[in-house]
């Protein structure tokens, strides 16, 4: 098998693949890639055994066909060396050694049996549906910063992706936040809902970005996911298990409404926090009439800070208290100029949503648990 191809189009597509790729393996050959050799192009593939992705790349020749697993660290620090020239790449059908021809080098390396890699799966009865990828990479965006690392509580490590008649929502939380992402524009017949981990979203999140005014085509079934775009496949296990009640969480009535620049109120929130309690990033906020004090306190280093913000605010004066960490990440997630911020009471969860959003397609809800506060 032999085939020649740009460094810069090889080099591409491995880096791409290599998100997929863990630092730690029990299995040898999770740490190879597995190409597969024909004349109909290059396909590229890596897996850790939740996380498949595969890619097709087309090279400027090609002869003979089959398959060879090469080992991926060795194989990316040699192509990152090049310039943009053709490497040609020979594999020796018995022996799967490998030698790669560029400029005036030489290079080889030892191939591994392709038999030995993971099989790609197959998502069988799956639902199947295609949404922009530009709506997919707002979601994620959205949506990522909010899951969970609690191993014993898997499902909130995830994003739940669910399907109505009337909107698809995406929901994120780790038990201290949430985040609600609901589309309009998209909907399906058949109500479904699914739970994707992390690691593959973010992998998603970075190819998809240069992508945005593609179709991503979605096949899910209780096992796993696949989308489908350019010359790109990523397949993901499914987080199982039962997504908590997350509606059940979000208070609706909220009578104190706060309505303030969410520019300032993040910079003043950022110099603030800087004084707070390195534990517990607690940082008070005071609203009476048409201001917003923000302080914090460090008693063991004697440091306290206070700041005023002037604001729209209908409700009864309140004290509350917020880890300041979580709230900059919210106001970070949220590209609007002003922002609400609902309250019921000092105990009960407080609602960001943005004001003004030109996207009526769109509805962005996020919820941050308050802490106590030190009296």
């Amino acid at each position: 098998m032999k085939f020649i191809v740009s460094s810069l189009k090889l080099l591409r597509g491995l880096q791409a693949l290599s998100g997929v790729l863990n630092s730690s393996n029990t299995l040898p050959i999770l740490d190879d890639f597995l190409f597969e050799i024909s004349p109909g192009g290059i396909r590229l593939t890596a897996s850790d055994l939740e996380t498949t992705m595969t890619m097709l790349i087309q090279p400027d020749m090609v002869e003979g066909s089959g398959k060879v697993a090469v080992p991926a660290r060795l194989l990316l620090d040699t192509m990152k060396t090049f310039p943009d020239i053709p490497v040609t790449i020979d594999v020796n059908d018995s022996s799967l050694m490998i030698d790669i021809f560029a400029g005036e080098g030489k290079f080889r390396m030892s191939g591994h049996r392709s038999d030995e890699f993971p099989q790609l799966p197959v998502v069988n009865d799956a639902t199947s549906l295609e949404i922009p990828a530009q709506l997919l990479v707002n979601a994620f965006e959205k949506t990522i910063f909010a899951t969970g690392n609690d191993e014993l509580r898997p499902v909130m490590s995830g994003v739940l992706f669910e399907l109505r008649e009337d909107y698809l929502t995406f929901v994120a939380t780790d038990a201290h936040k949430l985040v609600r992402y609901r589309r309009a524009d998209v909907n399906t017949s058949q109500p479904a809902s699914f739970i994707l981990p992390k690691k593959p979203l973010n992998q998603l999140k970075n190819l998809l970005s240069s992508k945005s005014d593609e179709l991503v085509s979605i096949e899910f079934n209780q096992s796993n996911a696949a989308f489908t775009f350019s010359n790109i496949k990523v397949i993901c296990r499914l987080i199982e298990g039962r997504y908590p009640n997350y509606e059940a969480v979000i208070p609706t009535n909220n009578p104190n409404k706060l309505t303030i620049d969410r520019a300032s109120l993040l910079g003043a929130i950022r110099r603030v926090a800087i004084f707070a309690n390195q534990s517990t990033h607690q940082v008070r906020f005071k609203i009476t009439g048409q201001e917003l004090v923000l302080s914090s306190e460090d008693l063991d280093y004697s440091n306290e800070a206070k700041e005023r913000l002037t604001c729209s605010y209908e409700g009864d004066d309140m004290e509350i208290g917020f880890n300041s960490r979580f709230f900059i990440e919210m106001l970070n997630n949220l590209e609007h100029e002003e922002i609400k911020l609902e309250l019921s009471a000092p105990n009960r969860a407080g609602i960001l949503i943005p004001i003004a959003n030109e996207n009526e397609q769109e509805d962005i809800l996020m919820l941050i648990m308050p802490v106590m506060l030190n009296q």
